[in-house]
């Protein structure tokens, strides 16, 4: 049998660390409680319901990842989902490829590609005229429960729409229709009237390291 001799400064020292892991505990436990009453306050409280304007914006990636997320949320919850998709013009993503062969999702890509391709504002103007109408038919459709507004920043910072006029058609909305856009540098005007805008920032980029879009991640 081995004896184990413990000094009584480590005694006292295992009893120290006890007691201030139990007082930690303790504090934390408080705390989390506190918190808990504040969120199941706001939850109470939180009695409404209505559709949704959401703005995805900033210069970082994961703007459309995010949008496209509330598809498949949507579609789990057998929503009926619209997408238009502005400016690009790929028709090989992962996304279309997965979301628009789901019998509740009507997918769109109404772009010629990114402004630095087309080269050709007159052009740019008419496709995103052409693509708003189809957007418009879906803001105005009660079977859409979820329209997603793909890159439409683009088209009203360029002054390819009419901000007013689009602005407009969204705030004219069907009632309980969830909207989302995305894009960077959204105007003023479109996060004013907007329920929630999430910013998302760049802060580092794997293409500045020369590496290409990657199926998956990006495509």
């Amino acid at each position: 049998m081995i004896s184990v001799n413990i000094k009584q400064s480590d005694k006292n020292k295992m009893s120290t660390e006890n007691q201030e892991s139990i007082e930690k505990n303790h504090r934390h436990k408080k705390r989390m409680q506190r918190k808990k009453e504040i969120i199941d306050a706001a939850i109470e409280a939180s009695d409404k319901t209505k559709g949704l304007l959401l703005v995805l914006t900033g210069n970082g990636k994961g703007k459309s990842s995010s949008a496209f997320g509330m598809v498949a949320r949507s579609l789990g919850h057998g929503m009926k989902v619209g997408v238009c998709q502005f400016i690009k013009a790929r028709t090989d993503t992962g996304e279309e490829a997965f979301f628009s062969s789901h019998e509740n999702c009507d997918w769109h890509v109404l772009g010629d590609g990114f402004t630095w391709n087309t080269q050709d504002r007159t052009q740019d103007i008419a496709t995103s005229e052409k693509g708003w109408d189809v957007a418009k038919s879906m803001l105005t459709d009660p079977s859409y429960d979820l329209v997603v507004l793909d890159e439409l920043t683009y088209l009203l910072s360029y002054k390819y729409l009419d901000a007013d006029d689009v602005l407009d058609d969204i705030q004219n909305k069907v009632l309980a229709q969830h909207v989302v856009v995305t894009g960077r540098s959204a105007i003023d005007e479109l996060v004013e009237i907007a329920d929630t805008v999430s910013e998302i920032a760049d802060i580092k980029h794997a293409y500045r390291d020369g590496i290409q879009a990657q199926n998956g991640i990006d495509l």
